[in-house]
């Protein structure tokens, strides 16, 4: 099952290898910009999902403070206010469920191609689906940065670690980092996350929330330690796919870049303010009018 997203993306990482004049990482690089590119549908869809959601935050809010005893009528409103604002709580998670195998099949893809011992070989041959390609393999795994200094910079091997190649070579986890850390920043500033941070920043009680701003704090600076951790331990082949789908994430979550491939997908840009429920008020409890007895009329 997963080879039938893993094959496609091997044969067509070894054809690149071909047009590119045999220069594995430019054929990595031109892949992720295709796979980023063809995926973006998916990605705006999954941060207009999430900018509706951090609009109507604060009603929620109203609501779940209103209803907070009756869970019936609380999840009668949010379903009328979902609808008014035609957010789907799920839109979020569909499009990340299908980008997450692709991704995946795109990483597993450079590992392979990769390939370092000869069983690895034996097993790329295998996964490329046209004929001839074969004859590729093995794949050009030495590396120069800098082709004008190819005399003087000493080559990395793609498949080796960072800490197995010349020190130059440390640089890639730092550069794994940075880019994480500067996409991250964007992501939340694109999908709203700042707003959210300034409206959870205080309960009802006026102590510290430290719910989801505080979760997506966490998120920003715990990633990028982790990926660029990790990166000293992968191959420097991978580490060049991260620092490549990074600086491309970077440039779609950018304004710029958004706009521009908006008009390309023919996608509207739409600034629509989110529709107010306005909330009942309870209805006092009416208390029964005491009778008046009648008194007797004198005679």
């Amino acid at each position: 099952m997963w080879d039938l997203i893993l094959n496609p993306f091997v044969t067509i990482l070894a054809w690149l290898y071909a047009a590119l004049n045999q220069d594995i990482v430019l054929a990595i690089v031109v892949l992720t910009v295709i796979i980023r590119f063809l995926t973006y549908p998916l990605l705006a869809k999954q941060q207009e999902s999430s900018r509706k959601m951090q609009q109507i935050q604060p009603q929620l809010k109203k609501l779940q403070e209103k209803y907070k005893n009756d869970k019936e009528k609380l999840s009668q409103a949010q379903m009328k206010l979902y609808k008014e604002n035609k957010v789907n709580p799920v839109g979020g998670c569909f499009p990340m469920v299908i980008q997450f195998p692709i991704l995946i099949g795109l990483y597993q893809a450079i590992f392979f191609a990769l390939a370092a011992t000869p069983f690895q070989l034996v097993d790329l041959s295998e996964r490329l689906l046209i004929p001839g390609l074969d004859s590729l393999i093995p794949l050009q795994r030495m590396w120069t940065p800098i082709p004008q200094l190819a005399g003087l910079l000493p080559e990395l091997d793609l498949t080796l670690a960072p800490t197995e190649n010349p020190h130059y070579s440390l640089i890639l986890p730092l550069l794994v980092l940075v880019t994480t850390w500067a996409q991250q920043k964007l992501t939340m500033a694109t999908t709203g996350q700042k707003t959210a941070k300034k409206d959870d920043d205080d309960d009802d009680d006026g102590k510290p929330a430290g719910g989801q701003a505080q979760m997506m704090k966490s998120m920003t600076t715990i990633m990028p330690i982790m990926f660029g951790f990790f990166s000293l331990s992968f191959s420097v082949g991978l580490s060049v796919y991260f620092v490549a789908s990074n600086l491309i994430g970077i440039i779609q979550y950018s304004p710029q870049g958004r706009n521009v491939l908006d008009k390309l997908f023919g996608k509207k840009q739409t600034d629509e303010a989110p529709v107010e429920i306005v909330l009942e008020p309870d209805e006092p409890v009416k208390k029964p009018r005491k009778r008046r007895k009648k008194k007797p009329r004198k005679k």
